[in-house]
């Protein structure tokens, strides 16, 4: 094989490669040899067909299957000898005009990654900024799951009903008289003003009283899902059980109970430990943008265009969804078309830190186990269908690129967990509100930085915010992310209760027509 470089421009290398038609000739020849024994034709002992006729009848496969082999491995022999390390998969192409009998010509066009010097890592130092959970903030979270497990008590025989309370009902529903199939049900709790029911079937039980009887009226919408029920007349024999006032929830052991727990010490230590996770996340965040920023005042190299426009198509295309999702996407669009020379450089911050962590793992023996491995392709595999996780798995396992960006995200967080380990760390305490103000403080630095120094991680795959405007907590690169990661490590968890909430019962309506007014 024969090697012309034709490029050498900064991170840019082309080559053109001649491989000779001796020696595809030569591989042909031995592929038939190899097949031969394997060919059946009329007229001749099996292993005895001449060479000549397999070459005849298998000839094209042969040499489609010989040329590009032969190319793999002249590229592979050509990032040997060349001691390349492309950034992203070479553009390889072949000469126009090739034919059998030919020598083979292409072209390798790649992008090669900086060389790197990683720093020492000894003498960084980090504040840790750490929020102690008090009892108050436990009690605070408790009282915002009872707000949500409503509870009802009995009212006088002489209250009537209002909006918000609850009355407990039997109903028939009739049309033309007749009572239709699904339109009736016992003991049915309803909340006046839920918009549980149809329209026009809550606003008739205002007034009412337990132990009154009344007849309502009520259309049946034209989208009702019922098609003999659509834009229907319909009447309904109501019988007030009961009628209901909201009480104050208790929380207390029984409480815990109906949630599933053992008891209020389990509820209020799921809700601690709930409350440590959201904080140390963000202490994390804060830690992190902190440990970054320090990586990137030192280091200033050229990093890949390939890599920085991949990278930025992942951040625009998210952009583009958040705009489309506002309430003026024409307006949002504007708005980030003239910021878009700043979320390129944001790209190209999060390629230059990504390589220079990348380096400093490497250095310093970080490594992603088979074990770990295994499990972020198992992960990932569970957002296809059944039937495509196979497929999923296999294309990981055969793809290295694939399987890198896989990769990225979990060997970062490993890199960043040694740099923590290394680096010399104060704590402060603070609150919840602090510790959020210095994230948006270090977030709103980070947006006055020069280009050179105004991103995060890059060749990895992150699931958050792109631009560094935004509550990107862990400076991400957006569009990747491995399903593996936390949600604490990226924003705070959404406040909810820990254990299973008692189903709420569903009332009759707005639903199909079954024992319900729906």
């Amino acid at each position: 094989m024969q090697i012309k470089e034709t490029t050498n421009e900064g991170l840019k290398r082309g080559y053109q490669l001649t491989i000779p038609a001796s020696d595809i000739e030569a591989k042909i020849d031995a592929e038939v040899k190899k097949v031969a024994p394997q060919v059946r034709m009329p007229g001749f002992r099996p292993g005895k067909v001449p060479a000549n006729l397999v070459r005849k009848m298998h000839g094209e496969q042969l040499h489609a299957q010989v040329v590009n082999d032969a190319i793999r491995d002249s590229v592979d022999s050509l990032m040997r000898d060349k001691q390349l390390r492309p950034a992203m998969q070479p553009k390889i192409e072949m000469a126009e005009g090739y034919d059998q009998g030919k020598d083979a010509e292409l072209t390798v066009e790649l992008e090669v990654l900086p060389e790197v010097e990683a720093p020492e890592v000894d003498g960084l130092k980090l504040e840790k900024l750490v929020v102690p959970v008090t009892d108050e903030q436990v009690d605070e979270a408790l009282q915002n799951i009872a707000s949500g497990q409503k509870s009802y008590k009995d009212a006088a025989k002489t209250k009537k009903a209002a909006d918000g309370d609850q009355v407990i009902i039997d109903f028939v529903g009739k049309l033309d008289g007749e009572a239709f199939e699904g339109g009736s049900a016992e003991d049915a709790p309803l909340v006046i003003g839920s918009g549980q029911f149809i329209p026009g079937f809550e606003e008739q039980l205002v007034g009412v009283k337990t132990g009154d009887e009344k007849v309502i009226s009520v259309t049946f919408p034209e989208d009702y899902p019922a098609e003999e029920l659509k834009g229907k007349e319909a009447t309904f024999d109501i019988t007030v059980k009961q009628v209901k006032v909201e009480s104050e929830t208790k929380v207390d052991e029984d409480f815990a109970k109906n949630l599933g727990l053992e008891g209020l010490d389990q509820l209020k230590g799921l809700l601690r430990g709930q409350l440590e996770q959201e904080t140390a996340g963000l202490t994390r965040t804060q830690m992190k943008r902190a440990l970054l920023d320090q990586l990137a005042a030192g280091h200033d190299f050229d990093v890949p265009e390939g890599m920085v426009n991949a990278e930025f198509e992942q951040i625009w295309a998210q952009l583009q969804q958040e705009a489309a999702r506002e309430e003026d996407p024409e307006a949002a669009m504007k708005e980030i078309e003239a910021e878009k020379d700043d979320y390129r450089d944001i790209a190209v911050r999060r390629v230059r830190l990504g390589l220079l962590l990348s380096e400093i793992g490497q250095k310093n023996g970080v490594e992603v186990t088979q074990q770990e491995m295994s499990m972020l392709i198992q992960q990932a595999a569970q957002q296809y269908r059944a039937e495509d996780r196979e497929r999923f798995i296999q294309y990981v396992q055969q793809e290295p690129m694939a399987a890198a960006q896989l990769r990225a995200p979990l060997y970062e967080d490993k890199v960043v967990d040694f740099l923590f380990d290394k680096a010399e760390v104060t704590e402060r305490e603070v609150t919840r509100d602090e510790l959020q103000a210095a994230i948006e403080a270090e977030e709103s630095e980070e947006a006055k930085k020069p280009a050179a120094k105004k991103k995060a991680p890059a060749k990895k795959a992150a699931a958050k915010k792109a631009p560094a405007k935004k509550a990107d907590a862990e400076e991400k690169p957006a569009a990747k992310k491995a399903p593996a990661k936390k949600a604490a490590e990226e924003k705070p968890a959404a406040k909810k209760a820990p254990a299973k909430k008692p189903a709420a019962k569903k009332a009759p309506a707005k639903k199909a027509p079954a024992k319900k007014a729906d």
